[in-house]
């Protein structure tokens, strides 16, 4: 019997190896169900100018407040699932030409606090917080939180815990201000007590101290969210105790936020609040807010970035090909036109309409 040609050898395993590789791309894309990641829909809020001078005490006065408008209530941080706060928390927002005033209002029937070391952990006690990404590109990201006592932790992250992020906790907000009211009594277990109220202002040099701006121009949204932990406590032993939840067994906190991220983690800059400056005094005028077309670019890139974290858990490396990450179910035919990746096992760059992503969440425009 005549043996085969050398060439027709190679060329009959050529032909085996595409097969086999093929058919493994195809498992591949097959084997993955991706799970759906929570709806991008961020709150939104326009910032006006403070409409009188505004003295941070703690109270929240009518002529200092009443014509700035409120954010939308607080809700579970786990969004529509769970079952709405059961007391109130809100916020609002304006600035001037030194920086920006934040103040917000919490029914609290309880009020109680014990945290009194400056940059300890405040969430231990119930407390208001507050998250600034003023690139709103999910990196170098600001945190503020405050318990009824007036104790302050402040601190700088470089990205979210999730893609690596450190958190710098001897970073201060240098030139801030703040101060809580209480309408009732602290720590008075005889009473019922009604809101505590904070009031915060922090100078544009600190809010931009890693953007080379300054401060925001007309128009310019960047990403905020508030936080409020709230414990479930009752009276022992003449102190407020922490107890579970009603209807769970183990002790936990409730994580009420004005921008739901879906899970319990706020650290999810994507999901935060998008804020919109405008030089109209409070009062004066009504400015809408106006979405920015790039914003559902930049939702696809993140929903393409969830899809990679699930491609390496299955299969340790980074997919190349958009099919692998199903990018048609994200993207009409002709944006999907302009998608490319660029992938190596341990890193890779999403590139769509001339946007950006890579594997630790940062998100540019060249």
């Amino acid at each position: 019997m005549k043996k085969p040609s050398p060439l027709i050898l190679c060329s009959a395993v050529f032909i085996t190896l595409s097969l086999t590789i093929l058919c493994c791309a195809d498992k591949r894309t097959k084997e993955i169900d991706y799970t759906d990641t929570f709806p991008f829909n961020p709150p939104e809020y326009v910032c006006y100018r403070t409409p009188s001078s505004i003295v941070i005490d703690g109270i929240l006065s009518p002529d200092e407040w009443d014509a700035v408008p409120w954010t939308s209530d607080f809700v579970d941080i786990e969004g529509d699932d769970r079952p709405l706060p059961s007391l109130q928390t809100r916020a609002k927002m304006v600035h001037d030409e030194q920086g920006m005033y934040f103040a917000a209002c919490m029914e609290e029937p309880h009020i109680w606090a014990t945290v009194t070391e400056h940059d300890a952990v405040i969430y231990r006690d119930n407390d208001f917080e507050l998250f600034i990404n003023p690139s709103n590109d999910t990196h170098n990201y600001l945190e503020y939180e405050v318990n009824a006592f007036g104790t302050v932790w402040d601190l700088y992250l470089t990205k979210p815990y999730r893609d690596g992020g450190i958190a710098l906790n001897n970073w201060e907000f240098a030139g801030m201000q703040s101060a809580v009211h209480i309408d009732g009594t602290l720590n008075n277990l005889a009473d019922t007590d009604r809101a505590w109220t904070v009031e915060i202002f922090i100078p544009w040099s600190s809010i931009y101290q890693v953007a080379p701006q300054g401060k925001p121009a007309e128009g310019e949204q960047i990403r905020i969210n508030f936080s409020r932990v709230e414990w479930t406590t009752e009276i022992q032993n003449n102190s407020y105790q922490k107890i579970p939840i009603q209807g769970e067994d183990k002790i936990r906190e409730y994580n009420w936020v004005w921008a739901p991220t879906g899970e319990i983690n706020i650290h999810k800059p994507e999901y935060w609040g998008c804020v919109q400056f405008t030089s109209a005094i409070a009062g004066t005028a009504q400015v809408p807010f106006v979405r920015h077309p790039d914003e559902a670019t930049k939702q696809i890139l993140r929903a393409l970035y969830y899809r990679q974290r699930q491609y390496r858990q299955a299969f340790g490396s980074y997919a190349s090909n958009p099919a692998d990450l199903k990018a048609e179910d994200l993207c009409l035919p002709s944006l999907l036109r302009s998608l490319a990746i660029t992938a190596i096992p341990s890193a890779y760059e999403i590139t769509l309409a001339g946007w950006h992503i890579r594997q630790d969440g940062l998100i540019w425009q060249l």
